[in-house]
């Protein structure tokens, strides 16, 4: 468990340490390449994919001890067989019961009836990344059997050396093209051991009592890019340097994957192609971008000198274009609200003195209808309750009719004990009371026979019994006819398995003793013998204990029995059926309940609003004389108001325009100021600096670029595709797609 733990922590380490550095290598060329989103697609539909992880077990040193295969079929059209090519040795299913056939090709069909498949076997063939690890110490290799214990300046170097290629043909010329695995390498060093670490390649993290540390390389794609090393240095080894004292080193962990090349599509590197014209473009942007700098900054300084004037004279405009807008505001507002008042006073006099007439006219009606309704509500309520009474007594009457003990029902506690009828009527309790009453009637029928399970309980025993006694005294017999013969039982036994006895008198004995079981002397012997044995305490215990399982055993069967479990089933369809019936009877009486709480809710709504209505009625009879007299005078104050209101609101309207835009100016003109300052100083600052970007930067990229982008793109483009290739560790069926990643585990050195 402990080692286990530690193999974990350096890899989740190992992916968390790289996580920043790959951010950094990647960085080199990936500007302008997609995700291939359509290659994933295609793998993501395909029938069958084997997700394989290959785990090698490795010497301290790199050197290869084992080589197990985890192989992850994932069986997406659920297929009922499935045929794999995978060369592994010991393979087996190591999560379902799917076995396998060999077909006509020698390739293993497995029997996976719609399952996905989880396989395991012992690697057969070369890895496609050899990994070889060295150590120094104090500058002199030293083996890491060696190495344990000992104290100084140690190196350790990962180099990784890539197998896996294909030819191909790019521009004409045929290259090796390596399959671009990215190597992840990581260690945990105890702080208590190792100081002042240096990495190559990697990276370093510590939290005091451990160090992390992780490295990164890709063996071969610095050949695949045809890039010197010049222009561009992909790392290809990992190496760690560290003061150690008393060396101890755990397992290393080092994970292998061309899951970058799969995740690119080489089809989108196409708009690199055109890369090469627009470098010439670039560098004449450049050229009027460095003189058009030098204009603006001339033409900025020009209008600094002449900000001072333009903000004086905005001062001025804005103090007195407050002063209009403050007077032309409150003239306005005041006439708003006269205007308001008086259309709100104007427009409620006419409401007022139209409604009012409807008013008087309905609040008569409405009292007159109230009061109707309100003399019956006694006569609804106790009708009601007499109904509702009258039904709970024929419910009661059905329940009592049908053998249930009910007590007399009211609106207050039926639904109380038709839940409690409920509960016992449960399929679970209705069971066990069938049960229990059909196994007490089962249990009496059995005990009527309990004499005949005895007598045959104790003829067997019996049987039992006289075949011991016949034994005994066999062996008795014997003794005494091989005794007369000159021989003991071991003896004879013995001579008999050497051949010094011959057939004739071997007949001879066994024929005498024969004769001596058939006597009657020996017969009345075995009888007695068996009757004293039946009378004994073992015995009778054994008559006891038999019978009982029997009589137990004859319940549990009758039990069984088809008749007994129809009864069971009978009744537990009757139960069914009552209780659904109560069930039914529940949500009648509860809705009729609903009904008369309703109407009592009604009923009382009905007097308090007849009481109600009769003083409205008498009010709005007044209300209707006076509406009419206010509205006459109100619609004359109306009329001027809105008149005046009209011409205050433009006046105002306009004097907000003209000091909110020149509040704007004003507000601006510091900003400006600073802005045009800023910029002057900004705009030289420009110009310096693409003269500078011009010479260290662009030029350079650009006479780099022209030579060997088009030959960068051709390799770049060969590379992912012989990554895509590459699928399988074990080997692919046909039209099966696969995944593939190596974990590298060294031994530790202690």
């Amino acid at each position: 468990m402990k080692r286990m733990i530690k193999l974990l922590s350096v890899a989740l380490c190992l992916s968390i340490v790289l996580s920043a550095s790959l951010v950094g290598v990647f960085a080199l060329s990936l500007n302008g390449i997609t995700l291939g989103e359509k290659h994933k697609a295609t793998a993501d539909e395909a029938d069958l994919i084997k997700d394989e992880t290959v785990y090698v077990t490795a010497n301290a040193d790199g050197t290869v001890d084992k080589i197990i295969v985890s192989d992850w079929i994932k069986n997406n059209k659920k297929a009922t067989t499935i045929r794999d090519v995978a060369a592994l040795g010991d393979i087996e299913n190591v999560k379902t019961d799917a076995s396998f056939t060999l077909d006509s090709d020698n390739m293993r069909v497995w029997q996976a009836d719609g399952a996905d498949l989880y396989l395991e076997g012992t690697g057969t063939q070369p890895l496609p990344v050899d990994l070889s690890v060295t150590y120094t110490l104090d500058g002199k290799v030293i083996d890491p059997k060696e190495l344990a214990g000992k104290s100084g300046r140690v190196t350790i170097r990962f180099d990784y050396t890539n197998n896996a290629y294909e030819n191909v043909t790019i521009d004409g010329k045929q290259e090796r093209i390596y399959v671009p695995f990215l190597m992840m390498s990581g260690m945990i060093l105890d702080s208590g051991k190792f100081d002042n670490v240096e990495v190559t390649n990697g990276k370093v993290v510590s939290d005091g009592d451990r160090t992390i540390v992780a490295g990164i390389a890709f063996p071969g794609l610095q050949h695949d890019l045809g890039l010197s090393r010049d222009e561009v240095n992909i790392p290809d080894y990992f190496e760690v340097s560290a003061d150690t004292t008393d060396f101890a080193l755990d397992t290393t962990i080092t994970i292998a994957s061309n899951a970058l090349g799969k995740e690119l599509d080489p089809d989108d590197l196409d708009s690199l192609d055109d890369l090469g014209d627009s470098l010439n473009q670039l560098e004449s942007a450049m050229t009027a971008l460095i003189d058009g700098s030098s204009q603006l900054y001339t033409g900025l300084d020009t209008l600094l000198a002449k900000s001072g004037e333009l903000v004086s004279g905005v001062d001025q405009l804005y103090d007195g274009a407050v002063q209009l807008s403050d007077g032309a505001k409150q003239v306005d507002n005041g006439a708003g609200q006269l205007n308001d008042g008086a259309k709100k006073l104007s427009d409620g006099a006419a409401a007022l003195s139209a409604g009012s007439v409807s008013v008087d006219i309905g609040a008569l009606d409405l009292s007159n209808g109230l009061s109707t309704l309100s003399a019956n509500n006694t006569a609804l309520t106790n009708g009601s309750a007499r109904t509702f009474t009258a039904i709970l007594a024929t419910a009661r009457k059905s329940l009592v009719e049908a053998g249930l003990d009910v007590p007399e029902l009211t609106p207050d506690n039926y639904a109380t004990i038709l839940n409690s009828l409920l509960d016992q009527l449960s399929e679970k309790n209705i069971k066990a009371q069938a049960e229990q009453t059909a196994r007490a009637k089962v249990s009496a029928a059995v005990e009527e026979n309990r004499a005949a399970v005895t007598a045959a309980v104790t003829e067997a025993v019996r049987q039992n019994v006289q075949a011991e006694v016949t034994a005994g005294v066999r062996a008795q017999v014997t003794e005494q006819v091989l005794a007369a013969a000159g021989y003991s039982a071991a003896d004879y036994n013995a001579a008999v398995a050497a051949g010094m006895v011959d057939a004739a008198t071997q007949a001879q004995i066994s024929g005498a003793i024969d004769a001596q079981m058939a006597s009657a002397q020996v017969q009345n012997t075995i009888s007695t013998l068996t009757e004293q044995n039946m009378q004994g305490e073992q015995a009778q215990a054994a008559i006891a204990q038999n019978t009982e399982a029997q009589i137990e055993n004859l319940i549990e069967q009758n039990m069984q029995n088809e008749e007994v479990q129809q009864g069971i089933a009978a009744a537990l369809a009757q139960a069914k059926a009552g209780r659904d019936s109560i069930s039914a009877l529940k949500e009648q009486l509860d809705s009729y309940n609903t009904f008369d709480k309703g109407l009592k809710t009604y009923t009382g709504g009905v007097g308090s609003a007849s009481a109600g209505a009769r003083q409205l009625q008498g009010g709005t009879s007044q209300l209707r004389s006076g509406s009419s007299e206010l509205k006459t005078g109100t619609d004359t104050l109306s009329n001027g108001a809105s008149t005046l209101k009209n011409g205050t609101a433009q006046l105002s309207t306009g004097a907000d325009t003209l000091r909110d835009g020149i509040l704007t100016m004003k507000n601006g003109m510091p900003a400006l100021v600073e802005g045009v300052s800023q910029l002057r100083s900004g705009s030289m600052q420009l110009s310096d600096g693409l003269k500078q970007f011009n010479d260290e930067g662009i030029s350079k990229i650009t006479s780099l670029l022209k030579d060997n982008v088009g030959d960068l793109v051709s390799r770049v483009k060969a590379t992912i595709r012989v990554s895509q290739n590459y699928k399988s560790y074990s080997g692919l069926a046909d039209g099966m797609d696969g995944y593939v990643k190596f974990i590298y585990k060294t031994e530790e050195i202690n």
